[in-house]
């Protein structure tokens, strides 16, 4: 069947136009929604098909491909042309004055649609679902794989179809469908801290590490003498004033023999715990200009005690 004088043919509507933005008719309300505006040829055909309402339409680029749905808002075009909004000719890959197929289609009423962002920008509106909610009312109809523009607080979001049920296009006039939505294409999972990694490690190092710590303690260490040499506590030292020959007698510093203790007196030198009760008269003896009662002999002790002995004035 032909429609005469504007080139339909068949019992359904289908014909080629060439697209323009809808900024070329002032029209800026056309870019929140899907809605196209179309020549009046195009509404006399339609009425003359009995096309149920709401009219719904598949658009397609031959150069590409690429389809996608929309509804009508007008038919005020003029012949040959349509009108489109400016995010579904960016969708379909369109340029002004290119070529691209309309046709009528019957699209099943949507249950469920995920959706995902561009940007995390439009998570941080204080209420997204209410603005999409309101959005959504301007359009007829979602098809997988389309962007729709979501403007909001003179900023556009941009939100991809990801998914429609029951079929890869639905209308959404007056019906109830769920929405999901998928992570912003921007998102990153957020890092794991570093001290989550080691807290694997922490019981492992806590066995490694003694129970206690050493305590200090003083005086511990090795005794060291002036000289140099080392300190042994078994031998006692000897004065460097005793010849050698004597050094191998008594180790508590006296002389046993009154004619060795006289001797040494009369050369001059002193000699520190040198035994002088032979020499010394009974009774009480002088030390250093005093007198000092007799001392019982003392015990010769095992160990060497340093600056025990008499102290005696050098006489003659």
């Amino acid at each position: 069947m032909f429609f005469e004088g504007y080139g339909y043919r068949g019992r359904s509507f289908e014909q080629t136009y060439r697209c323009y933005p809808a900024s070329f008719i002032d029209k800026p309300q056309l870019e929140s929604g899907d809605k196209i505006i179309m020549p009046p040829s195009a509404l006399d055909r339609l009425a003359s098909l009995h096309i149920d309402y709401p009219m719904l339409f598949e658009l397609c680029n031959p150069a590409t491909e690429r389809v996608s749905h929309c509804g009508v808002l007008e038919f005020i075009a003029d012949e040959g042309m349509i009108y489109l909004p400016y995010w579904m000719m960016q969708n379909m890959l369109l340029q002004e004055g290119d070529i691209v197929q309309v046709k009528n289609a019957t699209l099943l009423k949507g249950t469920y649609v995920k959706l995902q962002p561009h940007t995390k920008d439009f998570l941080d509106i204080s209420n997204p679902k209410a603005i999409l909610e309101t959005t959504l009312r301007n359009y007829s109809c979602l098809t997988t794989g389309d962007t729709i523009m979501v403007a909001y607080n003179n900023k556009r979001f941009y939100i991809d179809i990801v998914e429609t049920k029951p079929s890869a296009a639905i209308s959404i006039i007056e019906t109830d469908c769920e929405v999901d939505f998928a992570p912003p294409l921007d998102y990153k999972e957020p890092e794991r801290p570093a001290s989550s990694i080691s807290t694997s490690k922490a019981p492992a190092q806590v066995q490694e590490e003694p129970a206690e710590e050493p305590k200090f303690s003083p005086f511990t260490g090795v005794g060291r003498r002036l000289d140099g040499k080392f300190f042994n506590p078994s031998v006692a030292p000897i004065s460097s004033s005793v010849p050698k020959e004597r050094q191998s007698e008594s180790t508590n510093g006296t002389v046993s023999t009154s004619s060795s203790a006289s001797s040494r007196q009369a050369s001059g030198k002193l000699i520190f715990g040198s035994n002088m009760n032979q020499a010394a008269p009974k009774g009480t003896q002088k030390v250093a200009g005093k007198e000092t009662d007799p001392e019982p002999e003392k015990k010769e002790e095992p160990k060497f005690q340093a600056f025990t002995g008499k102290k005696y004035s050098l006489k003659g």
